[in-house]
C-alpha cells in the first residue's frame, strides 16, 4: 500500500458539541444626576412667536424642554431634518440627565451651527406632549408661544449640551448649575450557548448565542475616572469652554447643585454675552433688513391682535390649586392720620405668583430708582420657578418682606379711574388672617428682614425640583432643617412661629406694622421707607391762617 494513499484514507472524526457558559459582565453608564425622577423626558418643538403685531414675519425657535435621556439625540436629529437646513436657535429648559446624550446633543448643535439660550417656552394652545395637535401652518411651525428666562434652568448634564451653541445666552434670571457625575456600574449575568465542532482534535466554534440575561445588581461611584475626565476635558476644549467648568463639577457633591453666576459664566466662556433669551427670540429681530435667520414670513397670516388666543397660557402650578388673579405690585403710602406729613411707604404684592410676576416686580423697582421699600405680601402661592426668581430679585435689592394685606383707601388701583398721588396709592396694612402659602414662602425667603406676625399664616408643602429649592434656601442663608421639615410633610401645613425662627425663615415674629405702622417714622434713625411729600411739607411750614 502506498503511504500517500494511506494518508488520504485516514478517517476524520467530527463531533458537534453544545456548551453552556455563564459569565458575569459589568457595564458602565454615567449620568450627572442622582435624583430618581427628573420629570418628563425632553420634548422638541418648532415654536413661532405669538408676540402681538409681529405677523406676517415672526421669529421661530426650537423648544427643548425636559430631562435628557439616551434616546434624546435621535429625537433631536429627527427635528433637525424637518427644518430643511433652516438654522433656528435652541431654547432649553432642563434639569439634566444622561451625560453621553448631552455630549451628543452639544456636538449636533455645534455641527449645525445653532445658537442656544436658557429659557422656558410658554405655549399658547397646543404643546409638544399634547395628543392630536395639528400643524398650525404648512411651514413646519407646529406651536405658538412666548419665551421667558426667569425660573428657567439648565442643570447637571444640561450645561454640556448648552456648551455646543455658537452663541450661548443665559439671562440674569436663568439658572445654570453643575455637580459631580454619577457613574453607575451595572452587573449582568449572561448565559451563552456555544455550538462547536471537533475537527482533527481541535475545537472549531460554529456560533455563540446569548440564551439568558439576568440583573446581578449595580453600584454607584462619584469618583470621576481618568478616562471620563479626559473625555469631558477634550469636549469642553473643542467647544471653546474653559476647564474651570470641569473643576467646578468635580468640586460639587452629586447631592448638591452649584449655581454658576453670570460673571463666572462669562469668565468660563460658557456664555458669549450678557443677554437674555430675547436676543434670539424677540419679535424685533424681524424688523431690520436683513432679517434674522430665524425669522419666517407667512404671507397668509394676519397680524395678531391683543386677543386672549394670542396670549401665552400660564405654566401649570405645582400645587394644582386654583389661585386668585395674577400678583399685582403697587406702591402704597400709609393713610393713617397719625403719620402726616411723614408717612411710611411700601410695595403691595397681592395675588397668585405666575410667570409674569418677576417681570412685573422688576418693572416696578425700576421706577423707584435707589429707594428701598419693604414688600407686603399676601398670596396663596403659584409658580415655583417664578417665586424663586422674584425672591432672588428681592434679595438682590436688599428689601424687607412682611406677610400682610394692603387695604386701599378711597379707590382700588385696579379701577381705571383710580390714580396714584405722586406715585403712590393710599392704603393701610394688616396681617389679620393673611396667608402666604407654598411658593409665596419661598418668595418671602428672599427678604433681608422677614416678618410673619402672630395673626398671619405661613405654610409650605413638599414640592418638586428638590435640588433647586434646596440650593435656593442655602443661597438665602436658611437653615437646611427647613428643607428637611418640608420633606417630612405629606400635605401642605402651617409652619409654627418657633420653627420658622429657629431655621431662619423668619427673622422676627413682629407683624407687618414694624415696617408700615403709622408711628415708625418717629423712630431714630428714621426708616428708609418714610417720605415727606413736598406738598405736605409746604403746608406744614406755611404760617397759620386766621
Amino acid at each position: 500500500m502506498v503511504p500517500g494513499r494511506l494518508f488520504h484514507r485516514r478517517a476524520l472524526w467530527s463531533l458537534r458539541l453544545i456548551c453552556l457558559l455563564a459569565l458575569l459582565v459589568t457595564g458602565r453608564a454615567f449620568a450627572a444626576d442622582t435624583a430618581p425622577d427628573l420629570g418628563p423626558t425632553m420634548q422638541f418643538g418648532i415654536v413661532r412667536s405669538n408676540a402681538p403685531g409681529c405677523e406676517p414675519i415672526c421669529p421661530e425657535w426650537i423648544s427643548a424642554e425636559g430631562s435628557i435621556e439616551a434616546g434624546t439625540p435621535a429625537l433631536f436629529k429627527r427635528m433637525l431634518k424637518t427644518l430643511g437646513g433652516r438654522k433656528l436657535p435652541v431654547v432649553v429648559n432642563s434639569p439634566g440627565g444622561n451625560v453621553e446624550a448631552a455630549l451628543t446633543l452639544g456636538r449636533l448643535i455645534r455641527k449645525n451651527k445653532l445658537d442656544i439660550a436658557i429659557g422656558k417656552t410658554v405655549f399658547s394652545g397646543c404643546q409638544p406632549d399634547a395628543k392630536g395637535c395639528q400643524d398650525r401652518d404648512k411651514n413646519g411651525a407646529r406651536y405658538l408661544g412666548d419665551v421667558i428666562d426667569y425660573g428657567a434652568m439648565c442643570n447637571s448634564a444640561c450645561p454640556l449640551m448648552f456648551a455646543g451653541g455658537v452663541r450661548r445666552v443665559a439671562g440674569e434670571w436663568a439658572y445654570l448649575g453643575v455637580h459631580q457625575i454619577t457613574t453607575t456600574y451595572i452587573r449582568t449575568k449572561l448565559q451563552y450557548r456555544t455550538t462547536y465542532r471537533i475537527v482533527g482534535g481541535k475545537k472549531k466554534v460554529l456560533n455563540t448565542k446569548i440564551v439568558s440575561r439576568k440583573n446581578a445588581g449595580s453600584y454607584k461611584t462619584y469618583e470621576m475616572s481618568k478616562s471620563v475626565e479626559k473625555k469631558l476635558a477634550a469636549y469642553l476644549d473643542q467647544m471653546g469652554i474653559e476647564q474651570s467648568v470641569l473643576e467646578t463639577m468635580k468640586g460639587t457633591p452629586a447631592s448638591e447643585i452649584q449655581q454658576i453666576g453670570l460673571d463666572d459664566m462669562l469668565a468660563m466662556k460658557l456664555v458669549t454675552s450678557v443677554d437674555s433669551v430675547d436676543l434670539l427670540t424677540a419679535a424685533s429681530l424681524c424688523r431690520p433688513d436683513p432679517l434674522a435667520a430665524n425669522c419666517l414670513e407667512i404671507p397668509g397670516n394676519k397680524p395678531a391682535g391683543p386677543t386672549a388666543a394670542a396670549r401665552p397660557t400660564p405654566l401649570p402650578e405645582p400645587d394644582g390649586a386654583q389661585h386668585d388673579e395674577d400678583m399685582r405690585f403697587v406702591v402704597v403710602r400709609g393713610s393713617n392720620p397719625l403719620c402726616n406729613p411723614d408717612c411710611p411707604e411700601w410695595i403691595s404684592a397681592q395675588g397668585a405668583i405666575t410667570p409674569r410676576t418677576p417681570q412685573k416686580l422688576r418693572q416696578l423697582l425700576a421706577t423707584l430708582g435707589n429707594r428701598q421699600l419693604p414688600v407686603v405680601i399676601s398670596s396663596t402661592g403659584g409658580d415655583l420657578f417664578s417665586a424663586l426668581a422674584a425672591g432672588r430679585l428681592i434679595h438682590e435689592k436688599k428689601l424687607d418682606v412682611a406677610v400682610g394685606r394692603t387695604d386701599f383707601v378711597g379707590c382700588d388701583p385696579g379701577e381705571w379711574s383710580c390714580l396714584a398721588n405722586e406715585g403712590a396709592y393710599a392704603g393701610l396694612s394688616t396681617d389679620a388672617g393673611v396667608e402666604c402659602d407654598s411658593a409665596c414662602a419661598l418668595m418671602l425667603a428672599g427678604g433681608v428682614r422677614r416678618l410673619v406676625g402672630p395673626r398671619a399664616r405661613l405654610s409650605l408643602y413638599p414640592m418638586g425640583q428638590k435640588q433647586m429649592v434646596k440650593a435656593y434656601l442655602e443661597e438665602m442663608a436658611i437653615d437646611p432643617a427647613l428643607f428637611t421639615a418640608i420633606e417630612r410633610r405629606s400635605v401642605e401645613r402651617q409652619l409654627e412661629p418657633d420653627m420658622m425662627l429657629k431655621v431662619g425663615l423668619t427673622t422676627s415674629p413682629q407683624s407687618v406694622d414694624a415696617l408700615t405702622g403709622a408711628t415708625i417714622c418717629e423712630a431714630v434713625p428714621k426708616p428708609e421707607n418714610c417720605r415727606i411729600r413736598p406738598s405736605a411739607n409746604a403746608e406744614a411750614d406755611s404760617p397759620a391762617k386766621l
